[in-house]
């Protein structure tokens, strides 16, 4: 996995398929459609370059109404859309597409993902299918999935011969996921961090003040270093412009190996805030 050596604002990866994606994002899940449009334009201005939103939030058309209204070019934001359990199957898959891109209404939608494989309804193979004819009719630039476990990603790829660029995931301080990231890193599958400050509950935590401390840093700027210094791309949410600078501002430093074992310390296999993949 290559992350090139470029200012942080404009850090990128490069995904398996050949296309580069900004390492640090703005996620917009649980924003009002009524307040995405403003958001996410002032989040482009303050410098974020990757927008992440999804059919389930509600949001797409203000997100790229957004877009659209920040003043940067369309080519130079990076979006991202998903596909919600409802529509999945191969022809529901391609429909909701459509529908995705229309409420969006721009020249370019970067990534789309399956958002959760919802493995008793058993449709993500034929939605995968679908996702990849989308690819392959240039209609999106690249394919992943969100919430898939090792065994979801195994028979998608055993099926189809196709692996996603990306696994969007729950993972934080307390929901570190070492042994799932092993095995993208093993198939060359890049992690996107959701939640990546445990909904705020991490940025209570001792250790994490303390590191701030000694940074001279908030414990956000600490927990999205923490990601960012592993090579995991992340998507933070502000609700508001201070906290969106401050997010973006975590260069010109970087975490010692005292940090790293002190936050791997916080770990808990049952540190999962989000619904459990394989029965959601």
């Amino acid at each position: 996995m290559d992350t090139t050596n470029a200012p942080l604002e404009q850090a990128l990866v490069r995904l398996s398929d050949g296309h580069m994606m900004p390492q640090l994002g703005f996620g917009v899940f649980k924003v009002d459609p009524a307040e995405a449009q403003a958001l996410v334009a002032d989040a482009i201005r303050a410098g974020y370059r990757a927008i992440d939103t999804a059919t389930a939030y509600h949001n797409e058309q203000g997100v790229g109404a957004g877009v659209r209204d920040s003043g940067t070019p369309q080519d130079d934001v990076f979006v991202t859309t998903k596909l919600w359990n409802d529509d999945q199957g191969y022809d529901r898959t391609l429909a909701a597409f459509d529908a995705s891109a229309q409420r969006l209404a721009l020249d370019t939608i970067n990534l789309y993902l399956m958002h959760w494989p919802h493995p008793a309804a058993d449709r993500y193979v034929e939605s995968w299918k679908a996702m990849i004819r989308l690819q392959e009719e240039g209609r999106v630039r690249s394919i992943g999935v969100s919430n898939f476990l090792p065994d979801h990603l195994e028979r998608i790829i055993g099926e189809t011969g196709v692996k996603p660029v990306l696994n969007q995931i729950e993972l934080h301080p307390r929901f570190q996921q070492r042994a799932v990231r092993d095995f993208h890193a093993q198939h060359d599958i890049h992690i996107e961090s959701w939640s990546p400050l445990g909904q705020a509950q991490i940025l209570k935590d001792a250790t994490i003040a303390r590191i701030a401390e000694k940074h001279d840093k908030t414990p956000a700027q600490i927990v999205i270093r923490w990601h960012l210094d592993q090579g995991i791309i992340t998507i933070p949410k502000a609700s508001d412009r201070s906290h969106m600078v401050d997010n973006l501002a975590v260069g010109g430093f970087a975490l010692d190996e005292a940090d790293m074992a002190a936050i791997a310390a916080l770990d808990d296999p049952d540190g999962r805030i989000g619904p459990d993949p394989a029965t959601f």
